[in-house]
């Protein structure tokens, strides 16, 4: 097989290669969704990556803080409705933790629920959207939440 100028083997060209290939996904920002329901979940994570996301996708508002201590996001969407725990706590315990209370959360629920959308502002969410909304105009929520932070 031919290598490139300057290459004595397959082996180093793969190296170089691959580790190009690694660089690169960690060059993309890492979002973590915490959602339950299927829909919009996994079409949220699809949306994410076509718009050149990393997704680590959670699914229990407990481990939230300390995922994001973890993996260092740039970005949290959660959202509000969960038979497990509650989501708004897990917020609000985001924001309680020095390490993690400047990550900007997107919040979106299934409902127009103003008593649930109000506790997750009060809880420190920096949006609260619908499913609907937050799918169709996820790219402008993205810029809103991360310049409103």
């Amino acid at each position: 097989m031919k290598t490139p100028a300057g290459f004595t083997s397959d082996r180093k060209f793969f190296a170089i290669h691959e580790a190009l290939f690694h660089s690169a996904a960690v060059t993309q920002p890492l979002a973590l969704l915490l959602y339950e329901k299927l829909l919009p979940g996994t079409q949220l994570a699809n949306r994410l990556q076509d718009l050149g996301w990393r997704v680590m996708a959670i699914h229990d508002s407990v481990a939230l803080t300390r995922t994001a201590e973890e993996q260092k996001p740039l970005l949290v969407l959660a959202d509000l409705m969960s038979s497990r725990d509650s989501v708004v706590s897990g917020i609000a315990h985001l924001r309680r933790n020095h390490d993690t209370a400047h990550i900007p959360v997107i919040a979106f629920t299934g409902t127009e629920d103003k008593q649930i959308s109000d506790e997750a502002i009060a809880s420190g969410a920096t949006l609260v959207v619908t499913d609907a909304a937050v799918l169709q105009h996820l790219s402008q929520f993205i810029d809103q939440a991360l310049n409103e932070f």
